[in-house]
């Protein structure tokens, strides 16, 4: 019996009136039943994610955070198509047909969905616990093993999707073999940065947060953020400087923030009158820098006359602070250099500037007119 033989029947007998009235009572008790669950299982999450919002565990709470949307989503994905299904039933319409599809991949993508936003909740979750219990905490690691779990689930969920449809996943796959060659030379520079950025996260030349700049390039800054494609860098003045990964295979990069000193290493000199007064000078300095404070005596500690310039005895400071601090350094060397100076003076001496000296041979006179 087609869909106008239904309709006529239910216009001209008693009996089909009552039928379809049964089904569409079904039909709106199912989805009444849908909204109370949809409601109660809001609730119930909402309550638990309160709950364990203070928990010193890092998985309870980003797990029911992460169930809400997802779990209302799917009740409401159930029911539709439960209510779906009786309309379908009454009706044989063949655009119902596809409501078991539509449900299996509605159901796949809320587990799916549901896990993707678990992954990034508990990353978060780990990364701001670590970070108020070290603020030197490196999340370079966390990011990088959150992006390959998110990237497993969404092909994890692409597959599991065209099985679910009835396509051969062994076909899929032999497919994606053959057809990746043409992929990899098409997409060649995006698969080089790909698998420069997962050198990166092998290698670890330096993490977010990190102050980075290379000798081969102008590129000196702060890390932000290292991408799958990209790596911005925060230069000192402020301005992102978004860097291709695939870069970092075929340039130096420096990492003062792994430094473990500063250097100080400065050339001073005084003038030629004060030649005999070099080596108690040069004696005292390294004394005043092997009982400074801020310095590294471990480290190599070097004060030495070294040239005879145009107008100036030169001797030259070699040592490391302790710090590598760039503003608590600087003001470390600053108060080296005053006390070098002090010892300068105090000897009677003084720091030499470029001067000229003009020898007359005797016997010129400089007549007065």
């Amino acid at each position: 019996m087609d869909f106008l033989s239904k309709i006529q029947a239910y216009i001209g007998k008693t009996p089909a009136y009552f039928q379809l009235d049964t089904w569409i009572i079904q039909v709106f008790i199912v989805v009444f039943l849908t909204l109370v669950l949809n409601f109660i299982v809001s609730k119930v999450l909402k309550k638990l994610a309160e709950r364990t919002r203070q928990t010193s565990t890092s998985w309870d709470h980003p797990i029911f955070e992460s169930m809400k949307t997802p779990a209302a989503l799917l009740v409401w994905i159930i029911g539709i198509a439960f209510a779906a299904e009786i309309v379908w039933k009454e009706t044989d319409t063949a655009i119902f047909s596809v409501v078991p599809t539509f449900r299996t991949v509605g159901v796949i993508f809320c587990i799916f969905w549901f896990l993707f936003r678990m992954i990034h909740n508990v990353e978060e979750n780990i990364v701001k616990q670590k970070v108020s219990e070290d603020p030197s905490f490196d999340r370079t690691t966390a990011d990088a093993i959150a992006k390959l779990l998110r990237l497993s689930v969404v092909i994890t969920a692409f597959l599991v999707v065209l099985q679910s449809l009835g396509y051969s996943i062994s076909g899929v796959l032999a497919f994606g073999g053959i057809g990746g060659i043409a992929i990899g030379f098409a997409a060649r520079d995006l698969l080089a940065n790909f698998f420069g950025g997962l050198m990166i996260y092998m290698d670890r030349p330096f993490a977010v947060g990190d102050w980075v700049r290379s000798p081969d390039r102008e590129i000196e800054g702060t890390v932000e953020t290292i991408g799958w494609r990209l790596t911005v860098i925060r230069t000192f003045d402020q301005r992102p400087l978004y860097l291709p990964n695939s870069i970092f295979n075929t340039i130096a990069v420096e990492n003062p923030s792994r430094m473990t000193n500063r250097r100080i290493n400065e050339t001073i000199g005084i003038r030629y009158d004060d030649a005999g007064k070099m080596a108690d000078i040069v004696r005292d300095v390294k004394a005043m820098l092997k009982s400074h404070d801020a310095l590294d005596t471990e480290k190599t500690l070097i004060v030495n006359f070294n040239k005879f310039a145009a107008s100036s005895l030169d001797f030259f400071i070699y040592t490391f602070t302790k710090t590598t601090n760039w503003m608590e350094y600087h003001e470390i060397k600053q108060d080296v250099m005053l006390k070098i100076i002090d010892i300068i003076e105090g000897h009677g001496a003084e720091c030499a500037f470029p001067t000229s000296t003009l020898h007359i041979p005797d016997g010129i006179n400089i007549e007065q007119s």
